[in-house]
């Protein structure tokens, strides 16, 4: 069994992800960005799930996490499922946070990132980016720069299982009461890509969409968007993903 790390795990995709990796059989790290948020999730936490509680809105909170996580036991696998849809906290939540975790984190051999169809209209511009999260930020370009990073640490990566995922169009209170897609479906890609032992699972370098593996955005492929990602986000953050 591994011990698996899901950020914004309080509610949505996130709470169903650890849900099912606990009722699998395996150790679960949940998240929440505060104490009113971290109460309901005392069911989780009561079969057997360890907490963490930081904004990641807040890049000193993401450290402070990442150096308390440093601190137990390893982690084999992280799904970076934290996201928020509008307003000033969507580059630091969405694409700081899990490049942080990315950077610091000791151990991991599988990560999952929390991407969309949405990342189709992100623009590869990273001139100018409000990364401090003073301004509202765009959902689309946070979530091909975190699709982006998944290919990347892939690459740069190759002792570790690094993918996307596209959840779909899901009702959480993320995507609404009426959104399309089966919440279901939402979450068992990235609880099969963090855990599995099916081959597919353990391949690296895809952009999944229901455990089919799809084409993403050209630029997450292209390796020069990937490299100036990376050194823009480094220089940002004053921390370098080795």
């Amino acid at each position: 069994m591994s011990r698996i790390l899901v950020t914004g795990s309080a509610d949505g995709l996130g709470r169903a992800a650890a849900d099912a990796l606990l009722s699998a059989g395996h150790e679960v790290v949940v998240h929440a960005r505060n104490e009113e948020r971290a109460a309901g999730m005392q069911g989780l936490v009561d079969r057997g799930a360890d907490l963490v509680l930081g904004d990641f809105a807040d890049r000193d909170a993401v450290r402070r996490i990442a150096a308390e996580l440093n601190e137990a036991a390893p982690l084999d696998a992280v799904i970076h499922n934290a996201g928020v849809w509008s307003g000033p906290a969507v580059m630091p939540v969405n694409i700081i946070a899990p490049y942080l975790l990315t950077a610091l984190l000791r151990g991991p051999r599988r990560l999952v990132y929390l991407s969309s169809g949405s990342h189709y209209q992100g623009r590869t511009f990273l001139d100018g980016i409000d990364w401090q999260g003073d301004e509202p930020g765009s959902y689309a370009d946070s979530k091909l720069f975190v699709t982006t990073l998944a290919a990347a640490v892939s690459r740069l990566r190759p002792g570790v299982l690094s993918n996307a995922v596209d959840p779909g169009w899901v009702p959480t209170k993320m995507g609404g009461p009426g959104a399309p897609d089966d919440l279901e479906l939402g979450h068992q890609t990235q609880a099969w890509l963090a855990s599995s032992d099916d081959p597919q699972a353990l391949t690296s370098g895809g952009y999944w969409y229901h455990q089919q593996r799809q084409q993403p955005h050209a630029s997450v492929l292209d390796e020069d968007f990937q490299d100036r990602l990376l050194h823009t986000l480094g220089e940002e953050t004053g921390t370098t993903l080795a």
